[in-house]
Formats: structure tokens, C-alpha cells, sequence
């Protein structure tokens, strides 16, 4: 997602940087060292906005109870270190856009979940609501991203599914009736682009596509557009024996997001529907 945004920043105009956990090599490059919740101040005198995407991937499983709190120290010191060196600047920048997740909400059935829904339950939503809550001490606009599945050609969630998906074996993963809200890797990026230039824009954020989709529909979708067949189900059993906690999280739990507040905003999507972005994330070029 960063490698996106990144570029997209570039093709733009303007000049961003990334935030390294190593000695910087080059000068589109800052060195920071998160654990450890050190970063120069001085280094935000001349940035405009901060892009928090940090964080170790939720996608790493089995979650044992070191990798688990691996995942919540990730986010955590990130956006701990991130606050302190804008609260400390004497020129801060003017936004800072927070990651935060579609796990906010849990499990929502088939119930619409807007930026105005509860938090849920379980372990990926009080990650999220710490997040959050950690992110909005900065001193500066905040904007919090709620990212679901990002649709990418080798990243994420689908980038485990595709190669399984061309040998053939695909299918849905339980019921096959589970929401899966999801947005294009094109449009995530820039829908923060977005974001960083509404000046008016703060507060969690949506990032979806307006169209969710059933996980039989995604599944069947890709199958379809890879002439693949897509029937060998995966039984919940099996899911909560093999990945447990992960998969009922993840993969089994329901969300229909909306896409209401970012499109009352003026963006638009580049993919808005799960037919666009299938085909563009099967195809080569």
C-alpha cells in the first residue's frame, strides 16, 4: 500500500518520504526506530501531512500470543512515536492520516456499518480503537482510515487467495454469505491523496468500495475472470481448527461497509464495482 501511495504521491508533484527502520540510504528516505519510540521532531518542519500505515500484517497465521502482541506494539509504538514528533515540532504538519481497520466494527451480518456504527468486539476491534485513540492526541487534523481488503495483484489477503485460485482449488471459506467489504490498492491510495487535500475531512473514514461483496461472490468472481473452477469449500470446521481465532476475524466474519462519508467528500472511485476490479487485478499489464 505505501509502494502505491508513494507512487501516486510522485506522479502528482509532490515529494514524499519514507519513514525507514534502518539507516537511510537515500534522500527520499528518514530513518525512525518505532520500538523504541524515537524520531527527530525536526524532521516534521517541513512535511505538510503524515501518512501512518504502519504495522506489523494481520495476514501472519497461526496469531500466537507473541505475534498478536507484536501486532498491537507495531501500531501502537508507530503511532506513539509519529504523535510525539508532531506534538514537538514547532511547525507541525497540517494532517495526520491514520491507519485503522474495517475490524473496528466486528461482526456486523448484513447490516450496513458507517463511521457512526459501535466499535464490535474482539481482538481486531479494541486494536483498532486503541489505534485510533492513540492517533487522535496529535496536535494537528487527524483523519483515520478504516481499511478493509485491499484488492492487489501480489499483496494482502488476495495475494494468498490468487495462487490457489489459478491451481483450481478455490472456494468459498465457510458459508460463503459473509460480507466482504474491499477496496481497489489504486483507489486506497488515492482516496488518502484525497483525504490529506480536504482540508475539512477528519475523523475515521471508510475506505471501501461502494459495492461490497459476499465472499462466494469474490471467490467466484476471480475464478470466473481466471477460468478457474471455484467449488471446493472450505467448512467452517476446518477453518476453526487450522487458523481459529485468525479465521473468525478475518475471513469468516461479516462486514457491509458503506462508502457514504468519502464519497460525500468528492472522491470518486476508479473501480467502484467488483467487476472493474477483478479485471484489473487479474490482468497483467
Amino acid at each position: 500500500m505505501g509502494t502505491e501511495l508513494f507512487s501516486q504521491l510522485k506522479a502528482a508533484g509532490h515529494e514524499p518520504l519514507k519513514l525507514v527502520r534502518r539507516k537511510a540510504k537515500s534522500s527520499d528516505e528518514i530513518s525512525w526506530n518505532p520500538a523504541a519510540l524515537e524520531l527527530d521532531a525536526d524532521v516534521m518542519e517541513s512535511i505538510d501531512a503524515v501518512v501512518n500505515l504502519a504495522g506489523a500484517t494481520t495476514g501472519r497465521i497461526p496469531w500466537t500470543r507473541n505475534y498478536k502482541q507484536q501486532i498491537v506494539d507495531s501500531r501502537i509504538n508507530s503511532t506513539k512515536t509519529l504523535v510525539a514528533a508532531i506534538n514537538n515540532a514547532k511547525n507541525p504538519p497540517k494532517v495526520l492520516v491514520s491507519g485503522s481497520a474495517s475490524g473496528f466494527y466486528g461482526e456486523g451480518g448484513d447490516s450496513w456499518l458507517s463511521e457512526e456504527s459501535p466499535k464490535g468486539e474482539g481482538f481486531l476491534s479494541d486494536l483498532a480503537n486503541d489505534w485510533e485513540l492513540e492517533a487522535h492526541k496529535a496536535r494537528t487534523r487527524v483523519v483515520l482510515v478504516r481499511t478493509t481488503l485491499v484488492m492487489s495483484r501480489r499483496l494482502g489477503a488476495l495475494g494468498k487467495l490468487l495462487p490457489i485460485i489459478k491451481l483450481g482449488l478455490g472456494g468459498s471459506l465457510g458459508t460463503g454469505k459473509q460480507w466482504w467489504a474491499w477496496i481497489n490498492l489504486v483507489d486506497e491510495a488515492a482516496a488518502i491523496i484525497h483525504l490529506i487535500n480536504t482540508s475539512s475531512a477528519h475523523g475515521p473514514f471508510n475506505l471501501t468500495a461502494p459495492e461490497p461483496a459476499t465472499c462466494e461472490q469474490m471467490i467466484k468472481s476471480l475464478g470466473s475472470k481466471l477460468r478457474r473452477p471455484t467449488w471446493l469449500r472450505v467448512p467452517v470446521w476446518a477453518m476453526n481448527a487450522f487458523i481459529g481465532e485468525a479465521a473468525r476475524e478475518l475471513l469468516l466474519v461479516s462486514q457491509k461497509m458503506t462508502a457514504n462519508k468519502l464519497l460525500a467528500s468528492g472522491f470518486r472511485f476508479k473501480y467502484p464495482d467488483l467487476e472493474s476490479s477483478v479485471r484489473w487485478v487479474v490482468t497483467k499489464d
